[in-house]
């Protein structure tokens, strides 16, 4: 009897120790499950983060050469618009000289005009002295009479153009 019930209570405990295994188990694997969900749910998490930085990568790898090739273009532009500066400078600096140039030309030019407009009237002036020179020699022999040392009063008159030296203002 003692040995049925022995065999009894160690059935029972046999039994409630499959079953506390069974429940245990059922348990686990419902855990490993949930957790085999989380790790593919944290995998997939993980592999759209590789995605997403990958693409981030490439779109800073292309903005980086974007930026290197706005950087080289700007640098180019700086050197064009430099070596333009400097060759308008070069350009400036030959038309002032030009201008300068011309200054002193036209300068020249009117110091030349001016001797030359002082000659005209010195020759103007000649050429009245002479006219009425011979204005007076013509009323001289229609008079007939009158001798020509009485109607000039200088004893030897000479009306010769000597140039001088003008001085001009310009």
């Amino acid at each position: 009897e003692l040995r049925a019930q022995y065999e009894a209570l160690a059935a029972r405990n046999l039994q409630a120790a499959e079953d506390w295994y069974r429940a245990r188990c059922a348990r686990l694997h419902e855990r490993a499950a949930r957790s085999q969900e989380a790790v593919r749910a944290s995998r997939r998490e993980a592999g759209e983060c590789r995605r997403q930085l990958q693409a981030r990568l490439a779109e800073m790898e292309s903005l980086r050469g974007a930026h290197q090739s706005l950087e080289r273009q700007l640098q180019e532009l700086e050197e064009r618009h430099s070596a333009e500066a400097a060759g308008l400078q070069d350009t400036i600096g030959q038309l002032e000289d030009d201008l300068r140039n011309t200054k002193n030309e036209m300068a020249r030019h009117l110091r030349e005009y001016q001797d030359l407009l002082n000659v005209k009237m010195a020759l103007d002036i000649e050429i009245a002295a002479y006219r009425k020179l011979l204005e007076g020699e013509e009323n001289l022999f229609s008079m007939g009479s009158v001798g020509l040392s009485e109607l000039n009063p200088l004893p030897n008159p000479t009306y010769s153009f000597q140039p001088r030296g003008f001085s001009s203002s310009t």
